[in-house]
């Protein structure tokens, strides 16, 4: 799947990943837009990975470019 694709799935909850990642990494998911110590928290993405937990998650040109993504259960 493109990105393009993927996109309005992740804003329904659902967890995507790349299949030429290959590596750690579990899952990238959308964290809808939320408050932190009484200020507005825009919405951001999260990534998953094996040994590590959650960091936040840029796309880059490549991962916008891909057509490898796939929906995670």
């Amino acid at each position: 799947m493109t990105f393009e694709e993927i996109l309005p799935r992740l804003k329904q909850g659902e967890k995507v990943i790349r299949e030429g990642w290959g590596g750690a990494e579990l899952y990238v998911k959308l964290v809808e837009k939320g408050e932190h110590d009484g200020e507005a928290l825009n919405p951001y993405f999260l990534i998953n990975v094996t040994g590590e937990g959650y960091t936040m998650f840029s796309p880059t040109v490549c991962d916008i470019l891909a057509e490898d993504w796939i929906i995670v259960s």
